[in-house]
């Protein structure tokens, strides 16, 4: 009997791209009367229905013979022949190729029969193990602890369109769910066309992050972090003799980067290739909720047809709203520029203007930031303070609530600023960093019904599904989505699996690190101080913090001047770390760990107790004593 077996790949494998449903699920279970592998996973998966009615309902398909079984499922010859047989009728390469009993699916109801209509594949389960596995995994502890997705069926049929998918927009969400959806079998095609931003600016396959935002973001900094570092430390560590600092090379920093960067675009082009995704240079637009135009750059249009659809455009940066606002650049342009940009304006308190402003002043560029209110809102206030005293340290100058009402060219190729305060400054570089919209001009969405907010171009969503059922969307372009490259890969992962794999698993907005890259970087994951007693009272929060000098500070004069930082926000009726906060060097290496602790509900006990590395910053935080409501001094001692 062993070939009644299942020759698909392993039950650990299926179980974990499989996970156990939460809404009712129909499972169907075919195979030959006589296989014992047919009549065991045919037991228990009924079993589980009358354990769980609500959840799961489960119908036999029983055929007297084997030559009767493999008939209906590889053809009328009962060999295996491509397009014939019920298995063909999947868009998934692993029930195509399943020759053995049983053969188990997923459809949208229950019944049906071999002489009847049978019902449709929605999802494959698989052969005997891995349905044991699958049916396992119900009653698997992890599975409660998972957030759960309650989604509107779409009416989803595989093979009914061109696609099984169409991926509107190339960036790192887009990629990453595109991927995800072909390794289920689905038939994928992704779109992607890059509108010169108002400066003229283009760039390549990958997004806004690979080209114009996390990584030459983070390469610029580093250099600036390089230069501003044998200023501070050279002669301190014995590398130098006081020399003056080298002045920054723009155009081959500029040129190093974007030669990476092209790499980076190369290796997207061929991970989609060997992913059996369909890549196609061109603009989208709706024509109905199963219809998308496709031009060309060459202004060509054809159109293609998608069971489902995933809106993945991202964002584009706010322009400047006053006279002479357009001789503004943006940070899709800054990495862009051949020349050094000279003395700028960053306009803005958002991460990516004190980014810019950052790294710009540590190339040396003499540097301005025009703020409106209040540095990085939504963030910690005392870190975010932290950081406008680390920059105005290191030379960065603040306008504060001042906001630019013109600007003009002037004939040397200068710009003009006039401020609200009445004053003018002249600078070479205007760069705008008030805030992004959702790129969703232009991409017809009143054609299907869906109205992106007025307010900044964002679609409104419900676990990623849009008021369209079949139509979804992630990343920076949905409403309430922190604007962050790793939160948009998860979000188009969960989905990919949900709408193909048969998992009801959420994606978790919760607890999310995230790093600002200023000079003296921030970390932070969960709740800030003040959001933690707006949310518990403040009677029920306990602050822990610690203010300290890194070891790799502690030679240099210059860096003496500056303390680091860390805080944890703590809920005192349960013990329970709310937020953890962190300002010093390496903020994103040091914070990415107690990213996994706050998602498995760490207590402030169980932090305190684990043993720190030594010497290290972050041992800073699993060794902190010191509350704020003691009013002790929070300053760290010895080694």
């Amino acid at each position: 009997m062993s070939q009644c077996r299942s020759s698909i790949r392993g039950a650990a494998s299926l179980a974990a791209s499989v996970p156990p449903p939460s809404d009712k699920l129909f499972v169907h279970v075919s195979g030959f009367s006589t296989c014992s592998f047919f009549q065991r996973a045919a037991t228990v998966l009924s079993s589980l229905s009358t354990l769980f009615p609500n959840r799961l309902s489960v119908t036999k398909h029983s055929f007297d013979s084997r030559d009767e079984y493999r008939g209906w499922l590889l053809g009328n010859s009962g060999k295996p022949v491509p397009g014939e047989g019920f298995r063909s009728t999947s868009s998934d390469p692993r029930a195509v190729k399943h020759t053995s009993s049983p053969f188990v699916w997923l459809g949208d109801k229950d019944g049906g029969s071999p002489d009847d209509d049978m019902v449709p594949i929605r999802t494959f389960v698989g052969g005997h193990d891995d349905s044991l596995a699958w049916g396992r995994s119900l009653l698997s502890p992890a599975a409660s602890s998972t957030p759960v997705a309650s989604m509107v069926p779409d009416g989803y049929v595989a093979g009914q369109y061109d696609v099984d998918l169409l991926v509107v927009g190339g960036g790192s969400g887009g990629l990453a769910a595109s991927k995800e959806a072909a390794s289920k079998g689905a038939r994928v095609t992704v779109l992607d066309y890059v509108k010169p931003s108002p400066a003229g600016s283009t760039w390549g396959l990958g997004g806004t992050c690979v080209n114009v935002g996390c990584i030459p973001k983070k390469l610029f900094h580093r250099a600036a972090l390089t230069r501003e570092s044998w200023a501070a430390d050279g002669a301190a560590f014995g590398v130098s003799k006081g020399e003056t600092v080298p002045a920054a090379d723009w155009p081959a920093l500029r040129q190093n980067v974007q030669n990476y960067i092209r790499g980076l675009n190369f290796k997207y082009r061929v991970s989609l290739r060997d992913g059996d995704v369909t890549y196609k240079n061109g603009l989208g637009e709706f024509v109905d909720a199963h219809t998308m135009k496709v031009t060309d750059k060459k202004g060509k249009e054809t159109t293609v047809t998608f069971g489902r659809c995933l809106i993945a455009t991202g964002g584009r940066p706010t322009g400047l709203k006053c006279p002479g606002g357009e001789l503004a650049i943006s940070s899709d342009d800054i990495f862009g520029l051949t020349e050094s940009p000279g003395k700028t304006l960053c306009v803005g308190a958002s991460y990516i203007s004190l980014e810019c402003a950052g790294f710009l002043s540590g190339l040396g560029m003499d540097v301005t930031v025009a703020v409106r209110s209040i540095l990085l809102r939504g963030f910690d206030r005392e870190c975010a303070d932290k950081i406008g005293e680390a920059m105005k340290a290191g030379g960065v100058k603040f306008r504060k609530e001042q906001v630019p009402t013109a600007l003009e060219k002037q004939p040397d190729g200068k710009i003009k600023v006039t401020f609200s305060d009445k004053s003018d400054e002249t600078f070479d570089t205007v760069l705008v960093a008030i805030g992004r919209s959702g790129d969703t001009k232009g991409l017809g969405l009143q054609n299907i019904g869906i109205q992106a907010l007025e307010r900044n171009g964002k679609i409104e969503t419900k676990f990623e599904q849009t008021s369209v059922p079949n139509v979804y969307c992630i990343g920076d372009v949905m409403e309430g989505c922190p604007e962050l490259t790793p939160v948009a890969i998860e979000a188009g992962l969960a989905l990919s699996r949900r709408l193909f794999a048969c998992s009801t698993s959420a994606m978790d907005y919760e607890n999310v690190c995230t790093t600002v890259f200023t000079p003296v970087e921030y970390g932070c994951v969960g709740l800030s101080e003040d959001t933690a007693k707006e949310r518990y009272g403040s009677p029920e929060i306990e602050v822990y913090h610690k203010s300290f000098t890194p070891l790799e500070w502690a030679l240099s004069a210059d860096h003496r001047t500056i303390e680091a930082f860390s805080k944890i926000i703590v809920e005192k009726s349960t013990n329970k770390v709310l937020g953890i906060h962190y300002f010093g060097p390496e903020a994103g290496e040091v914070m990415q760990g107690y990213g996994v602790a706050m998602k498995r509900g760490v207590t402030f006990k169980e932090l305190v107790e684990t043993v720190g590395i030594h010497p290290t910053s972050s041992e800073e935080i699993v060794t902190m004593t010191v509350t704020k409501a003691s009013g002790k001094d929070a300053s760290a001692g010895g080694c």
